[in-house]
């Protein structure tokens, strides 16, 4: 992986959080309505004395790249500003709650890694109707939204048969695996489908090449030939999207915490959103847009080292 290769995927990475920042202030400066009105209790007619000395305090009334410039020169000094509904610094309310979007993104990660994977590889290696199974049950997982998927859960695992608990995060790691199992399979059902699907395209298409097709000509064991040639070969697509489905999980993580009230930044932009409380919307937008391009840049990174061809192709 050349130099080169790593300092576009760099700049990228910089433009994208850029270019993904101005669309965050601009889409909330273009927000009708005045937020200041809620630390006035949404009185019609407010004192407008107070509402001017909120405004300044707030950087209201700035001009939009005044405003824009001064926002993105705090965040990147950790600064987020101050919710105008929790009356709480928001780096303070982001802190409290990062620890239940985190532990859910793993937990579904790990789902997404292991089962995706497992069904994919068996289903190549095994062919027949197991093949055809599943590729039919993965199809049908990636169909299934989240939010229906967490439906569905819910009524079979919390209802009829009353296993898991549905609501909040749960306390210690027990507690915290147990209300979490859930909404992490809610969560991760879609991407196990993908994984699933790409890995056993991939573990197929390395069955049939020439150079597995060698290695067994020459007497090499069965499980040799799959562990060193097929498996190894086959990892540089299964883990680009694995990747890139770790990036989805931490994009749609707000529907599942919504459904089982998790309460992790998803749930906490959702009703800053419905207040009007938009430092709090801004900060977790814009956490959310960097977290994922980091990871979408990460995953290229490590694919062009599996396959030096990407990093050539990038390079060009």
């Amino acid at each position: 992986m050349s130099l080169r290769y790593v300092a576009i995927r760099a700049g990228m990475l910089v433009v994208t959080v850029l270019m993904s920042s101005l669309a965050i202030y601009g889409a909330m400066f273009l927000t009708p309505g005045d937020p200041a009105t809620l630390l006035v209790g949404g009185s019609r007619d407010p004192d407008p004395a107070v509402l001017a000395q909120i405004h300044r305090e707030y950087h209201l009334d700035d001009p939009f790249v005044q405003g824009y410039w001064h926002w993105l020169g705090n965040c990147l000094r950790g600064d987020f500003g101050r919710s105008l509904v929790y009356r709480d610094s928001v780096a303070g309310l982001i802190g409290a709650r990062a620890g239940d979007t985190l532990a859910l993104v793993a937990y579904a990660a790990v789902l997404v890694l292991a089962v995706g994977t497992l069904i994919g590889t068996v289903a190549a290696l095994r062919g027949g109707r197991i093949e055809a199974l599943a590729t039919t049950v993965t199809a049908g997982a990636m169909a299934v939204p989240t939010f229906v998927m967490s439906v569905l859960l819910i009524w079979l695992f919390a209802v009829k048969l009353p296993w898991f608990p549905v609501y909040g995060s749960g306390e210690g790691f027990t507690g915290t695996l147990t209300h979490l199992t859930l909404p992490a399979v809610a969560l991760a059902m879609t991407w196990i489908g993908y994984v699933a699907q790409v890995t056993r395209t991939a573990v197929r298409a390395e069955m049939r090449s020439e150079h597995v097709e060698t290695a067994r000509s020459r007497g090499v064991p069965e499980w040799t030939v799959i562990r060193r040639h097929v498996l190894h070969n086959a990892s540089g697509p299964v883990f680009a999207v694995s990747g890139v489905g770790i990036a989805g999980l931490i994009a749609t993580a707000a529907v599942a915490e919504q459904a089982f009230g998790t309460g992790g930044l998803g749930a906490l932009m959702i009703e800053a959103a419905a207040k009007q409380d938009m430092a709090v919307v801004q900060a977790v937008s814009l956490i959310f847009v960097v977290v994922f391009v980091v990871i979408n840049t990460t995953v290229d990174l490590v694919s062009a080292v599996l396959d030096p061809r990407t990093a050539q192709k990038g390079a060009l």
